[in-house]
């Protein structure tokens, strides 16, 4: 056992030794604007939550009651020193990774609830895709004015090292544009393969140029070539390093059928297979928003099968996660981390934009099952996240009834599921 490991251990010892710290007032009475804001940004139009007869407050919510604000440091959560002790030791990342609540009643507008917590424990040095780290669990529990308990929580984090980035691998080139090679680069884009054509002799040339080399001739325009033609020549090109592409790859001058020459990459074969007179057809490789390049294959290369769609259940619930979505989310629960903010600093713990926070995952479940389920009284959510939701992606969340009192939840985005969540139903539900 190392020194930290030393200390988290003792230190670990003495929060769980400390049992539940005293309950502390919440920064304010569930109200009706926080709901609002709430079922606005998560997209929850169950009406009870802004009815003031019904004065219902939706169960997720619980944990937004007691979140501390922007600014605002409490010092009072019970793993407050151990997650700072790791913080000064390098490991500043910090991803929640699993949250179960139980609803003991339903809360209703005006109560001012208190809540404690209690520490139960650290695990770790773990190795995972963000970095090595370690899981930090406790517990919450929120009262009501009487001191009645009227739900719990069990929370847990990853506080991790974050990964140095990764060294560049390179993209590939992206050529200089002019207005003599502006509508070659749009027909790629539309996928034609356009050739500059004289419009004083009818004269076909590439590359394009400003002027015609047989009539002198400065006005032009294009035509759309058939895609087919025949390698003139070829090079297998193994070094050096191109960024953006693995070699060994063919580069070839093929002879379209049209009668003028184009440069492209051979693809969709193995390099010992190119040979002078290959049949090729043009294929269209979309590098990156901005950039199409025409690159060839052989004629008889079978076209790749399009991916067979998973179908989509009729009651399944896509939620487009734009960045206002992901950003108003996690400030109407309270949640002001950069991360779910900031892109830059959702980047320097190792993500690519910013993404869900957990307290709007729970909501988002929440949503699905009422919608699905109209009327039903909720008693628990227990969720476990999987592949970050960044913004620009889509969330499909789908689900199924596993028990009288039970719902499954799944909630998927491009890089896999997001969450796997059970859902548990009060007593008297239909």
């Amino acid at each position: 056992m190392n020194d930290l490991d030393e200390r988290l251990t003792k230190l670990a010892a003495r929060l769980a030794g400390a049992g539940e710290s005293p309950p502390a007032p919440c920064p304010d009475p569930i109200g009706l604007a926080a709901i609002r804001t709430w079922t606005q940004a998560i997209g929850d139009t169950t009406p009870e939550y802004l009815d003031p007869v019904a004065g219902v407050a939706p169960p997720a919510m619980i944990q937004v009651w007691s979140m501390p604000g922007q600014g605002v440091v409490h010092g009072r959560g019970a793993a407050d020193e151990l997650l700072r002790l790791l913080d000064e030791e390098g490991y500043t990342g910090i991803v929640a990774t699993d949250c179960e609540q139980s609803y003991d009643r339903p809360l209703r507008h005006g109560e001012h609830l208190s809540s404690a917590s209690r520490f139960a424990g650290i695990a770790g040095p773990k190795r995972t895709a963000l970095g090595e780290g370690y899981f930090v669990t406790w517990y919450q529990t929120w009262y009501d004015e009487t001191g009645e308990r009227v739900g719990e929580m069990l929370f847990r984090v990853l506080k991790f090292r974050p990964r140095p980035p990764a060294p560049p691998t390179g993209q590939v080139p992206h050529p200089a544009t002019s207005r003599d090679t502006e509508f070659f680069w749009a027909g790629t884009a539309a996928g034609e393969l356009r050739i500059q054509r004289c419009a004083g002799c009818g004269a076909l040339r590439h590359p394009p140029g400003p002027m015609c080399p047989r009539c002198h001739s400065t006005e032009r325009g294009y035509t759309v070539a058939s895609g087919r033609g025949s390698v003139h020549s070829h090079v297998v090109h193994h070094h050096p390093p191109v960024p953006g592409r693995t070699p060994p790859y063919v580069v070839a001058l093929v002879d379209l059928d049209e009668g003028v020459r184009m440069v492209g990459n051979v693809v969709g074969c193995p390099p010992e297979e190119v040979t002078v007179g290959l049949p090729v057809r043009a294929v269209f490789e979309r590098v990156d928003d901005d950039l199409v390049l025409a690159q060839w294959t052989p004629v008889d290369a079978l076209e790749p099968e399009p991916a067979a769609e998973e179908p989509v259940p009729p009651d399944a619930l896509a939620i487009e996660l734009t960045p206002t979505f992901v950003i108003a989310a996690a400030l109407a629960t309270r949640d002001f981390m950069p991360v779910h903010h900031d892109p830059a600093a959702a980047r320097a713990q190792g993500g690519k934009d910013v993404f869900l926070n957990i307290l709007t995952t729970m909501g988002l479940v929440q949503r699905y099952v009422t919608g699905l389920l109209p009327g039903a009284a909720i008693a628990g959510i227990s969720i476990r996240l999987g592949a970050p939701a960044y913004a620009g992606d889509t969330l499909t969340l789908t689900g199924r009834r596993t028990g009288e009192h039970t719902v499954e939840v799944r909630g998927a985005v491009s890089l896999g599921d997001h969450v796997t969540a059970t859902v548990r139903l009060a007593e008297g539900n239909r």
